[in-house]
């Protein structure tokens, strides 16, 4: 599902090597070459910081089409799923180079995304529609539940974590 080969004509684009983009990420060469080849899927966390150094939104790996339509109607909406993993991320943005992401992301009871906390540029926000959704930020723990909402500063560490029993939706803005 994830292009390899396009990460690498991005990378290039940006006319940063293999090297540049290892420092950005933090991120080992190796593994990162093996993504451009197709030999391994990347992970959520590792997604994010190519994502992050690269300045491109999440979809941008998973377009089908760029027809500048405004809206996105009920069931066409793409679904990010990486391998390995429960977490879906249902893309509500129909700009697809803006500055604004809008995910309705969905997570299965006791799935993590990530087993580190991450960190990127920008700021996001998150709204519970339904279950739960443990927050890992920084040094500090916050359970929200359907109706809560949270802020943040996307530069601070941070993990999602579904501890309920359910399956946890939330709608995350992120603007770079």
């Amino acid at each position: 599902m994830f292009n390899g080969a396009e990460l690498r004509e991005i990378r290039k684009q940006k006319q940063l090597t293999l090297q540049n983009l290892a420092d950005k990420t933090g991120l080992s060469m190796s593994l990162l070459s093996q993504i451009e080849r197709g030999l391994v899927d990347p992970t959520v966390g590792t997604f994010w910081k190519i994502c992050s150094a690269l300045e491109v939104p999440i979809n941008h790996f998973f377009r089908v089409k760029d027809d500048h339509e405004p809206v996105i109607r009920k069931g066409l909406h793409k679904i990010i799923q990486l391998k390995n993993t429960m977490t879906k991320y249902h893309v509500l943005t129909p700009l697809q180079e803006g500055k604004i992401e809008f995910l309705l992301i969905e997570i299965e009871p006791g799935e993590t995304l990530e087993q580190e906390q991450i960190s990127h540029s920008g700021e996001e926000c998150g709204y519970i529609l339904q279950g739960e959704l443990k927050v890992l930020l920084a040094d500090r723990e916050y359970h929200l539940y359907e109706g809560d909402s949270i802020g943040f500063n996307s530069t601070s560490p941070h993990r999602f974590i579904n501890p309920g029993k359910s399956v946890s939706l939330a709608v995350w803005a992120r603007a770079t």
